[in-house]
């Protein structure tokens, strides 16, 4: 096997890695007290959009789209390492190359799905930066893990979809430049097939009966760069029909579609968060003493250490080779490796980030740091894209189909 990147990845992570050190590492602090001063704490700190311009000349833009016509045209395989890059200050760093979710996954979707009316009129915007997306899948009063339990009613009157429903956890609604929601619903609820009860349409922000209702925390925070995380009613919201995305009864596939590089692009983004703890472990443990002697002399700080770097190269071959499968056999063919990262990585950098917030003691879980907030972060993805014990149970079902 080959484990050497080509060469465009190779220049493009150099690119990235220096635009880090030049641009996104120093402006964590100044987004932070920029941000302070704003009227909205979910609009963007000027410094936001000084680097996604920035972003922009250098062509650290759209890295995440495959589609050359679209996106950089990069494979997963190429993807990868610059995502895990990104994901050492996940607040910033996804957000200024346009590479966040959920617009990502999004921009797949009107890319693969949408029509021509669609991709122009939000698909364009959205890849030039111009605005922001929501993608409303997940409701509080059902199981959302199991997608086929939604009850929000999408009904078709004449011309027109009425969308009746309550979402929340809408990643990114908060922001003021979300224009476009990606709404999941039943057309057909007594169909069936209970995979070809759902479809999805496009709802525009402004359109009468959308409501935001509140923002959700998660663990306390606001998660402000990825436009916050917003109860949602759709109160008789009606749209257009042809704002519906695919075709009706396809709502289930799409999401699948969507799902798969989006659970791959997380995992990738929670070993650079693990990079970043690892680093974050050092530096303290060389500059810490404690009772005589620095923390770095301590053994259990050595076996979080080496534990901590034994479990993140364990963890990246496992994503890289997952990437590779989705690109040269789908991500159907991939489906085993796509449930075992998205099982193992959340789970395992949760833990490193555990030892890295006790080793740093106080100012482990203070705003001083980042680690409780990447923490935060790396444990909701443990829910996020299908529960691990979702992912378990499937994945434990194939292993026992071959013995059946």
């Amino acid at each position: 096997m080959d484990f050497a990147f080509d060469a465009r990845t190779e220049e493009l992570r150099a690119k990235l890695l220096a635009f880090m050190d030049e641009y996104v590492y120093p402006a964590e602090a100044v987004a932070h007290e920029q941000r302070e001063q704003l009227a909205s704490p979910w609009e963007n700190p000027p410094v936001v959009e000084e680097l996604k311009a920035e972003a922009r000349r250098q062509g650290l833009w759209n890295l995440f789209l495959p589609d050359s016509e679209y996106g950089a045209g990069l494979t997963n395989l190429q993807y990868a390492p610059l995502a895990e890059i990104m994901g050492r200050s996940p607040q910033l760093a996804p957000t200024v190359t346009n590479c966040a979710a959920p617009d990502t996954g999004n921009m797949e979707v009107l890319t693969q799905f949408g029509d021509e009316q669609q991709r122009k009129q939000w698909l364009e915007p959205l890849l030039a930066g111009e605005i922001r997306s929501a993608f409303a899948m997940t409701e509080p009063d059902v199981a959302s893990s199991d997608a086929t339990n939604i009850t929000t009613h999408i009904e078709r009157d004449g011309d027109e979809y009425v969308i009746t429903g309550r979402k929340w956890y809408i990643s990114g609604a908060m922001h003021p430049d979300c224009k476009i929601f990606i709404v999941m619903g039943k057309t057909d609820p007594e169909g069936e097939d209970i995979r070809r009860q759902q479809s999805m349409v496009l709802v525009p922000r402004d359109t009468p009966g959308v409501t935001i209702k509140r923002a959700m925390q998660v663990f306390g925070y606001e998660d402000h760069y990825h436009g916050g995380h917003a109860e949602v009613i759709f109160d008789h919201a009606r749209v257009p029909v042809s704002n519906l995305v695919g075709e009706e009864g396809g709502g289930f596939a799409i999401a699948q579609a969507r799902l798969g590089p989006g659970r791959i692009h997380h995992c990738m983004r929670l070993i650079g968060m693990a990079e970043r703890a690892i680093e974050l472990m050092c530096r303290r443990a060389v500059s810490r003493t404690a009772f005589g002697k620095a923390l770095a002399q301590q053994g259990v700080v050595h076996n979080w250490i080496a534990d901590a770097r034994v479990t993140v190269e364990q963890l990246r071959l496992l994503v890289l080779k997952t990437a590779w499968l989705m690109d040269t056999v789908g991500n159907r063919g991939a489906h085993t490796e796509i449930q075992s990262i998205k099982i193992a990585t959340p789970r395992a950098v949760v833990d490193i980030l555990d030892r890295a917030i006790q080793l740093h003691g106080a100012g482990g879980v203070s705003q001083d740091f980042p680690l409780a907030e990447l923490y935060a972060g790396a444990r909701t993805l443990m829910i996020a894209d299908g529960p691990d014990e979702v992912h378990q149970r499937s994945l434990a079902r194939r292993e026992l189909k071959r013995y059946l």
